[in-house]
């Protein structure tokens, strides 16, 4: 079955009843414009989606990869708990950091009121090197509740997925699949500073934090001279 054919997303700008109160005809002629440009961006969100879907499958997950989390020891499989895909966000709270880094814990801060919600689908992981008790102990003074986090014992994992360079933390996003016996890489959030445009911080496409989608929405957009913190 072919798929249906889309209305162009200028027509569909068009046909949108929304008015705001006092607006100018300038305003709404630009707004429209932007609204169309909205629409496809959408789209392509959805067409980069359906393209990362159809990857062939991924590397097989090999190491010895070892990890303690709130009930003690445990393979990787383990982290699937009964799900068939993992998710697993590696946060630079390294045990050589007194504290972790401020993005990444405004990332998990934010996925913290989705976990439950996202593990009804697959497995949510929080990694780092540092002992599971530190990272519980972080998550209580935040008012975390729902995040499931590991260790990575001997740091093969770190290593092998992108979030150690020496001993250095670095963020790292990873997805991985357990289908027919077979445990395998299926994605990674790839861009980095090799990657980034002129004066933008490196950042994934759609953005993983809601702040920066918040604030993209703002006319002050994202400022360049700010950075989250861990307290205020």
């Amino acid at each position: 079955m072919s798929a249906q054919p889309l209305v162009s997303a200028a027509e569909l700008a068009a046909r949108s009843p929304m008015r705001m109160p006092n607006e100018s005809a300038e305003y709404r002629t630009a707004r429209t414009a932007l609204l169309a440009e909205e629409i496809e961006l959408r789209r392509q969100i959805e067409r980069v989606a359906e393209q990362r879907r159809a990857l062939p499958p991924g590397g097989l997950v090999t190491g010895d990869y070892r990890f303690i989390g709130a009930d003690g020891p445990l393979d990787f499989n383990g982290l699937f708990g009964d799900k068939q895909t993992l998710v697993t966000y590696s946060w630079m709270f390294g045990p050589q950091r007194e504290r972790p880094c401020p993005m990444c814990t405004s990332l998990l801060a934010s996925w913290d009121g989705e976990a439950r919600d996202i593990e009804q689908n697959v497995a949510l992981a929080v990694i780092s090197r540092s002992p599971v008790e530190r990272m519980q102990a972080f998550a209580r003074e935040r008012g975390w509740q729902h995040l499931r986090f590991f260790t990575d014992t001997n740091g093969n994992f770190s290593r092998d997925y992108y979030a150690l360079d020496q001993d250095n933390d670095i963020p790292a996003f990873n997805v991985f699949t357990r289908r027919d016996g077979s445990t395998r890489h299926f994605w990674a959030g790839e861009m980095n500073f090799d990657t980034s445009d002129p004066g933008q911080d490196p950042r994934g496409a759609p953005d993983l934090m809601p702040l920066w989608t918040v604030l993209d929405s703002t006319p002050e957009g994202r400022r360049p001279d700010w950075y989250p913190k861990l307290d205020y």
